[in-house]
């Protein structure tokens, strides 16, 4: 099939490849655009109806280089600054808000691009036949992939927009829609730096690749939320207490069984923060971090507002001895035990740099 594909290192004859450009380069740029190169960034902006200020805030925010007065544009980013200008003029849009969402677009798909490219494309590219070259088997393979790929990242897009926006319409208040009450955790790989020293770099990138991979499936299918992955380590959150407890323990567990794995150590905290652009910020996220710096390895560590909010839904008892005694009323008056998921010890108090004095509970399955 790949050898019916006509070839594809000549470039088009009305192609507008700069001095030195790869030929091949262009027409797979044609083919994952759908365009030809026709504007300078100048007329794409008048051909857009936007002012060039503008156009370049939108190019920047989208992660990309300015290109001067090459002819590097498509009908598709005129088309593309003229939908974004028209949310503005409509007023369904601000200005920073349009900004806003190129970036976090471009971001978002940047990442992805690069990984798609990296891991998946790499692979998929190894000749199949003697004699053919990675060259000859890339521009066919990106003729079949790209409709499938594009038709499946808008489905898990309008998948993950739903999901979002079932959220915020759940929210009590209007303020809440932005500096929510979350649990937020972050769960660290223990002596990761050392490993770095005595793994080779392939080895080293699929231990990373598996421990961000089973954080991604274990928080999700546990009704949290992952935020983003840092390398040796990852961030969550979760709408409440019992939910992130269970995700810090699956998390543990999971890799305590997986010899490959280092231990794990895990900090969460309960509060507000504040969401942009899918990231959590805030003093929440900072006492999570914080916890899971001082948390022992395979331990979870967690903040008074999370214990107290595991204590009020009925997921741990305040005390052993508060659970002794409900344990003894319940069995005198007939009606059944309360059954708790989850123990709370507390720890010594200390101070914490910019967060004053705290005091960490240590959390363990009961």
């Amino acid at each position: 099939m790949l050898r019916q594909v006509p070839d594809v290192t000549s470039p088009a004859p009305d192609s507008a490849a700069e001095p030195g450009e790869d030929p091949l380069a262009l027409r797979l740029e044609q083919l994952i655009l759908g365009a030809e190169r026709r504007y300078t960034a100048f007329q794409a902006a008048r051909s857009a109806g936007v002012s060039m200020e503008l156009a370049s805030r939108f190019w920047r925010a989208m992660g990309f280089a300015d290109i001067g007065q090459a002819k590097a544009l498509t009908e598709a980013d005129v088309l593309a600054l003229r939908r974004l200008a028209g949310l503005v003029e409509a007023g369904l849009l601000s200005e920073a808000m349009a900004v806003q969402v190129a970036r976090s677009t471009g971001q978002t798909t940047a990442r992805l691009a690069d990984w798609q490219i990296d891991s998946f494309l790499e692979g998929l590219t190894e000749p199949p036949e003697p004699g053919m070259t990675r060259t000859e088997v890339t521009y066919p393979l990106m003729q079949l992939l790209l409709p499938e790929l594009e038709e499946f990242l808008v489905y898990v897009w309008r998948r993950q927009l739903a999901a979002a926006t079932g959220r915020v319409v759940q929210v009590a208040d209007d303020e809440e829609m932005v500096d929510r009450r979350l649990a937020v955790g972050f769960a660290d790989l223990v002596g990761f730096t050392r490993l770095t020293r005595r793994m080779e770099e392939e080895e080293l990138g699929e231990l990373v690749e598996a421990f961000e991979t089973t954080c991604a499936d274990l928080v999700a299918a546990n009704g949290g939320r992952l935020i983003k992955t840092l390398g040796d380590e990852v961030l969550f959150s979760a709408d409440d207490a019992g939910t992130a407890a269970e995700i810090a323990f699956r998390l543990i567990e999971t890799m305590a069984n997986d010899e490959t794995m280092p231990e794990l150590r895990v900090g969460i905290a309960f509060g507000t923060v504040t969401t942009r652009m899918g990231d959590v910020f805030g003093t929440t996220v900072n006492l999570a971090s914080r916890l899971t710096s001082i948390a022992p390895k395979d331990s979870v560590l967690v903040d008074t507002a999370f214990a107290e909010d595991l204590t009020r839904t009925g997921d741990a008892p305040a005390s052993e001895a508060e659970a002794a005694e409900v344990a003894s009323r319940a069995e005198k008056e007939g009606v059944e035990v309360p059954s708790y998921r989850f123990a709370l010890q507390p720890m010594w108090q200390r101070p914490v740099r910019g967060l004053g004095v705290v005091e960490p509970w240590l959390l363990t399955r009961r």
